[in-house]
């Protein structure tokens, strides 16, 4: 079973148009997740999600003078599956196709979430209204698997 935990996650998003988006030069403590042709999500530390947020405020607004870049790290909530397992316990919670490393967005637990994956890790990211379905559901899920795995 992998182990489950809440955690901590800077978010910045950035507004532009599409060609400015693909232009920009992601400050390199951020992860660049495309959502939308013209929105970007940028994850980071919490700690320096304001200045990821400036300084990509500073480097989209030379490309597109109507872009719009906000430090919205308080509407974001996740949780994280790591070790081994984490992908298997994730495809009990969500029907979507894990790449081996990168970004995709659908249903998780039937709310609209993005998730990150790298090596054994599995990264879900809610709305912040959705957190508490979202640990009680991966909670519940996940315990009900353990239980059957025995």
């Amino acid at each position: 079973m992998p182990e489950v935990a809440p955690t901590r996650i800077g978010v910045v998003s950035a507004s532009a148009t599409a060609e400015a988006l693909d232009a920009l030069v992601v400050p390199g403590r951020a992860i660049a997740c495309r959502v939308a042709a013209d929105e970007l999500l940028l994850l980071c530390a919490p700690d320096v999600s304001e200045e990821v947020a400036r300084e990509t405020g500073t480097r989209l607004t030379v490309l597109d003078p109507d872009a719009l870049v906000v430090d919205s790290t308080d509407g974001w909530s996740s949780i994280e599956l790591e070790g081994d397992g984490a992908r298997m316990a994730f495809s009990r919670l969500s029907s979507l196709e894990l790449p081996d490393a990168g970004f995709v967005q659908g249903e998780v637990v039937h709310v609209p979430a993005k998730v990150v994956v790298d090596r054994d890790r599995v990264r879900i990211l809610v709305s912040s209204m959705w957190e508490r379905h979202l640990h009680d559901r991966v909670a519940a899920l996940l315990r009900h698997t353990a239980r059957q795995e025995r």
